[in-house]
């Protein structure tokens, strides 16, 4: 029954993708095969990353995750769907937990407030648990709805997600992060040498978060970003409900116990994708000339979950 519920998430969300957005249908674009100078591991030799498919995701292995995927087996990562619930089991099976826009069941036929909770307390307290043991974690939640999908995911961390759409002072949804503007100064930015030094990093819409510990940012917001707030998905009106975002994070990591956490606001960045219109071809994410450092970038956040990066 879940497999089923999962090939009706999936096509939902090509249905609603090429609705709100496009004329064409968002897919994942498989011909994207950046460089790697130094893969970190043999190949298949390296940590299992577990893509979470339980919660009806937007992203999964073989949608538009796939890139991502492609990318960390490339770096000698074992990359596998997750198609069962959290639990101590079945986060054993794996290194790194991906979790990346998870959803409720109930909100597969209309992105709209108020969206319910994608996971069970009883998972919550799992996965907290296998982060303090060792594990690591990489959420990802992207614009509303599913920043409220997983927001008592993400308070479990500390973490307060913006259930919103995240806009520049110019009313762009596009950000670029740079060294000046942003990206902070860290391993993951480093890199295990100057190869992998990452200076510029794009995302595409997204929300804004805050911190209730001590994490250690890596996307900060500049001043005049906005967090609109709308009650359905894609609609705004002059009097949608909006808040300040400067200052605010699109990324953060930090050490819980004996594993690590990091958390991201914005999901297109970590894929590639594509779609075709009568006219032309359109890309968002690491496959964007304008994103060319991305896929260093999700490299660099995978060697700190793995613990190459200090």
């Amino acid at each position: 029954m879940r497999s089923v519920h999962l090939i009706i998430a999936v096509l939902l969300g090509l249905v609603l993708a090429g609705c709100h957005a496009h004329s064409g249908v968002q897919q994942a674009d498989l011909s994207f095969e950046p460089e790697i100078p130094r893969p970190a591991y043999e190949s298949g030799q390296g940590p299992v990353v577990q893509i979470d498919e339980a919660h009806f995701n937007f992203h999964t292995v073989e949608g538009r995750y796939a890139p991502f995927a492609k990318l960390l087996r490339r770096d000698g990562y074992v990359v596998q769907g997750l198609a069962e619930l959290a639990t101590a089991d079945s986060l054993g099976k794996g290194d790194i937990y991906v979790i990346a826009n998870a959803i409720a069941e109930s909100d597969q036929k209309g992105w709209k407030l108020p969206a319910e909770p994608a996971f069970t307390q009883q998972e919550i307290g799992a996965i907290r648990v296998w982060v303090e043991e060792g594990g690591s974690l990489l959420l990802v939640a992207d614009h509303m709805p599913f920043p409220g999908s997983v927001e008592d995911l993400a308070a479990a961390f500390d973490v307060l997600f913006g259930n919103g759409f995240l806009y520049d002072s110019e009313d762009n949804s596009k950000l670029e992060f740079t060294r000046d503007s942003g990206l902070a100064d860290h391993p993951i930015t480093e890199g295990r040498d100057e190869g992998e030094r990452v200076d510029s990093v794009r995302t595409f819409t997204g929300q804004a978060f805050r911190v209730e510990r001590d994490y250690e940012p890596i996307l900060t917001l500049p001043p005049g970003s906005t967090l609109k707030l709308p009650i359905t998905a894609w609609k705004f009106k002059p009097t949608t409900p909006s808040i300040p975002a400067g200052g605010m994070l699109q990324g953060a990591v930090l050490r819980v116990g004996a594993g690590r956490i990091a958390v991201f606001g914005e999901a297109a960045m970590f894929s590639a994708q594509e779609w075709i219109t009568k006219d032309e071809r359109h890309l968002m994410g690491m496959n964007r000339p304008d994103a060319e450092q991305n896929p260093q970038f999700l490299l660099n956040v995978v060697h700190w979950l793995s613990g190459l990066l200090d």
